[in-house]
């Protein structure tokens, strides 16, 4: 079974590789509004960074309501960053995950999660690591649709294509037998 790090190191790949298949778009794409759960492309990347950055927070110790001030602005700037300005900012918030993965020896340590949502809730590092997996997962989905909305295939980003991914390949990199239809 896989372990959050690996989980972790699965969510960058294919956060570069459905940027990296946005880039191959017209550039226009990354900003037509669409009648979806995102009005546009850019800004689904762009929730997903921030809340990426928000948990990076949260695991480092900060309390889910400060994290969550921190990371309320950080969409909005991501949101007016190019592709590949975006694209540079994943893969330094994936350096900062992996140093903490470094530092942080112990994942299924647990801590009290103040959630203002909902309530208090002991949960181990783990547990958040498989929550940033998921979030991204989800809303990689969503902007495939989207994509698919505006008429332009997008590209798998399935855990199962990343088993086969060997470090031959550059992260984000798609064989293109795996490109979506």
């Amino acid at each position: 079974m896989p372990n959050a790090v690996t989980m972790y190191q699965y969510h960058a790949w294919a956060n570069q590789t459905l940027l990296n298949r946005i880039s191959e778009l017209p550039s226009e794409v990354y900003t037509q509004e669409v009648k979806s759960i995102f009005p546009t492309v850019a800004k689904g990347m762009a929730h997903i960074y921030a809340v990426d950055c928000t948990w990076l927070e949260i695991l480092s110790g900060v309390p889910m309501p400060e994290a969550l001030v921190i990371g309320r602005p950080l969409e909005d700037e991501a949101e007016q960053l190019s592709i590949r300005e975006l694209s540079e900012r994943f893969k330094l918030l994936s350096e900062r995950y992996e140093a903490f993965f470094r530092k942080e020896t112990d994942l299924e340590r647990t801590v009290l999660l103040d959630n203002p949502y909902v309530t208090v809730r002991e949960t181990s590092l783990a547990e958040m690591v498989l929550q940033v997996v998921n979030h991204g997962t989800y809303h990689r989905g969503n902007v495939s649709a989207m994509l698919r909305q505006m008429g332009h295939a997008s590209t798998m980003t399935e855990y199962a294509l990343f088993w086969y991914m060997d470090g031959s390949q550059t992260a984000g990199q798609t064989p293109p037998a795996a490109k979506a239809q």
